[in-house]
C-alpha cells in the first residue's frame, strides 16, 4: 500500500514540490555548516556569490537579487569592501552609479567555500549505489531546468 501511495504522490506536483522543498532545506542546512570556515555570515556570503557570478553589478541590482533594501545591502557591501573582498568602481556613463566587483581574494574565498560544500556532498553521495547516483544525476538536470525556467505565473499564454 505504501508503494501505491508513493506512486500517486509522484504524480501530484504539490506532493513532489513538498518533498523537494523539505529535502532542499535539509540539504542546505547540512552544507551550510561548511560555510563557517569562510568566516563570513550567510548574508555576506550570499551577496559575494552574486557579485562573483553576476558581477560586476550595481548596488541596486544586488539588493534586488538578494531581496533586501538598498540601505541593508550598503552595509553588507561596506563590510565586504573592508575585508578586501569587493571593490567599488564608477560607471562611465552614470556619475551616480557604482559597480561592485569581486576581488581575486573574494572570488577565491567563494570558490574555496563551494569546494568544501561540494566535497561534503560528494562524500554523502558516495554512500549511494550506482542506480541511486544515476537517478540523482538525472534529477539534477531536471532541477536545473525547473530553476532556470520562467516562473509559471509569468508565462504568457499563446
Amino acid at each position: 500500500m505504501a508503494t501505491r501511495a508513493r506512486t500517486t504522490a509522484a504524480d501530484d506536483p504539490n506532493a513532489v514540490a513538498d518533498q523537494l522543498h523539505s529535502a532542499a532545506i535539509h540539504l542546505l542546512r547540512r552544507l551550510r555548516r561548511e560555510d563557517d570556515a569562510s568566516g563570513l555570515s550567510a548574508p555576506r556570503l550570499s551577496a559575494l556569490s552574486v557579485i562573483v557570478f553576476a558581477g560586476p553589478i550595481t548596488l541596486g541590482a544586488l539588493a534586488a537579487a538578494e531581496q533586501v533594501r538598498p540601505p541593508t545591502m550598503t552595509r553588507v557591501v561596506q563590510s565586504l569592501q573592508r575585508e578586501g573582498l569587493v571593490t567599488r568602481e564608477p560607471v562611465a556613463d552614470d556619475a551616480r552609479a557604482i559597480l561592485l566587483r569581486a576581488t581575486k581574494r573574494g572570488a577565491r574565498l567563494l570558490e574555496e567555500g563551494r569546494s568544501r560544500r561540494v566535497k561534503r556532498l560528494a562524500a554523502d553521495l558516495a554512500a549511494l549505489g550506482a542506480a541511486e547516483l544515476h537517478l540523482l544525476a538525472r534529477a539534477a538536470v531536471v532541477l536545473e531546468r525547473v530553476t532556470r525556467a520562467e516562473p509559471a505565473t509569468r508565462r504568457s499564454n499563446p
